[in-house]
This record gives structure tokens, C-alpha cells and sequence, in this order.
């Protein structure tokens, strides 16, 4: 297994054994969530020495950083091994993350709440809706192979919401809203606009989600719209930040963004 080259002997600089220890952690955690390690297993402390350039001490760390991250644990008589994996979910295209994980894992949904509400202000708003118009709410704890990875809370304008709640709970929790959007609509969607921030999520988000209290979660606000403009969703995601990595591909000469979908157990498209 080939890595890439960190040298990073100490000399000049000034910099600390801890700011060594996360210039490694940086490369090993690329190619844990990449998936380079194909037997699960972390070349030994000794090869790790050679292939940075740094001390023993400075891998340790580097190591317990990723192993206090959830990526890896200590096996004994194994070594180092991968225990988490972070999947990855494509910026560039207009897909639901059922739809893109469905291939690494069983994914379930949850539904916690789906019922017609007034929505906040805020919330009309940005759906195009006047003050005071019923829209309806809708909200899921989706699971993949078991593990708790988002909390999705969406809110829909009357005209999509009042048939997806028609088709029932088992519906919901089967089906990609997005397919049954579009089958309500008669269209495919259009386009989507969003917006992502890394917070610690509330006591109570990590409780439905199986955090440990004060762990980070990817906040997802996605406003999606019908093919004729007009908004049909206002998503309010909290993904794991431990099992979830959003990934695109940028052009620099056209400005074009693409996305690659791949797959850690821990949006787009739901």
C-alpha cells in the first residue's frame, strides 16, 4: 500500500508534536474514507514511522485522534483497523440519499411526525407562501444497516404534502419523497438551492441520533423547486458529521461542479 509522503521531522518550524500528530491524521483519515485500506487494516506503527518521516510518539497520537474520531480501533494480535465508515454524498447532482446509499447498505426511514401545520413565518416565506397558509410538515429519523446517520425535518407546500400524506406512513417510510414528489407533480423536479454549516448539535438531536452529548453534526438547509420555479420543499437536515462526507468534483476552466456518490456507518436526493 502506497500512502502519501508527509515528511515532517520536527526541524524548523516550531511546530508541536500535537500539530505533527494531525498533519497525519489529516492523510490517514483521506484514506480511511476513502476506502484504501481494503483489508480494514492500518500498516503497523513501524511502517507509519517510515513512511511520514516522524516519531513513534507523533504516530501514536495521530492514531488515537482517529481512533477518538470513531474511524479506527485497536485490535490486539491485529493492529489498527478501520471500524467506521463514512459515505460520501455528491454536491453536484440533485439526488436523495436513499438513493445514493441504497447500493452500500439497507436504508430505512423513520417517521416521526407527518401532519399539516401552519409554518412559521420564516419558513412561508421562503416557501412563497402568504402568512397563515397550511403547508405540511413532515419528519424522519433515517437509519442505514441500523445506525442512526439524519434527522430530516421538511416542510411542504399543501399541493405535494396532502398527497404524500394520502399514500400513508409505510409509504413515507418505503419510498424517496423525491420519486414521490415527482409522481404527485407529474414532472421532475427542477433545481434545489443549498446551504451547509457544521454545528454542535442540541442535547436532544444527539439523543435521536445515538451522539455522544456535544458531537457535530452537517446542519443541511435545501430549498428544492418544481420544474416550473416554484418551491415545493424546505429541508432542515442534521447528518452526522462522523458518517457522512459531502464530496464534488470542480472544474476550474468552466466552473462546473460534479458529484461522485460512494460509501461510513454512521443529501441531494432523499
Amino acid at each position: 500500500m502506497q500512502h502519501a509522503t508527509v515528511r515532517d521531522d520536527g526541524a524548523g518550524g516550531g511546530l508541536t508534536r500535537a500539530d505533527r500528530a494531525r498533519r497525519v491524521a489529516n492523510v490517514l483519515r483521506g484514506q480511511v474514507l476513502r476506502g484504501a485500506f481494503a483489508d480494514g487494516v492500518l500498516p503497523d506503527e513501524r511502517a507509519l514511522v517510515a513512511e511520514f518521516g516522524t516519531s513513534r510518539n507523533t504516530v501514536r497520537e495521530a492514531l488515537g485522534l482517529l481512533r477518538d474520531e470513531g474511524l479506527v480501533a485497536r485490535r490486539r494480535g491485529v493492529g489498527t483497523v478501520v471500524v467506521g465508515r463514512a459515505y460520501q454524498h455528491p454536491l453536484g447532482e440533485l439526488s436523495g440519499l436513499a438513493e445514493v446509499l441504497q447500493r452500500h447498505g439497507t436504508v430505512v426511514n423513520e417517521v416521526r411526525e407527518a401532519r399539516g401545520v401552519r409554518p412559521p413565518l420564516t419558513v412561508a416565506r421562503r416557501l412563497g407562501l402568504a402568512e397563515g397558509t397550511p403547508a405540511v410538515y413532515l419528519e424522519r429519523l433515517r437509519r442505514v444497516d441500523g445506525l442512526p446517520l439524519s434527522l430530516d425535518c421538511t416542510y411542504l407546500i399543501r399541493e405535494v404534502g396532502e398527497p404524500l400524506l394520502a399514500r400513508g406512513r409505510e409509504t413515507l417510510e418505503r419510498r424517496d419523497v423525491f420519486d414521490l414528489i415527482e409522481q404527485v407533480a407529474g414532472a421532475p423536479l427542477g433545481r434545489a438551492e443549498v446551504s451547509v454549516q457544521a454545528v454542535v448539535a442540541d442535547p436532544a438531536t444527539c439523543a435521536v441520533l445515538a451522539m455522544p452529548e456535544g458531537g457535530a453534526v452537517l446542519a443541511v438547509e435545501r430549498l428544492t423547486r418544481l420544474a416550473d420555479g416554484r418551491a415545493a420543499d424546505l429541508e432542515f437536515i442534521h447528518l452526522r458529521g462522523d458518517r457522512l462526507t459531502l464530496h464534488a468534483t470542480l472544474d476550474r476552466a468552466t466552473g462546473a461542479t460534479s458529484g461522485r456518490g460512494g460509501g461510513r456507518s454512521r443529501d441531494g436526493r432523499r
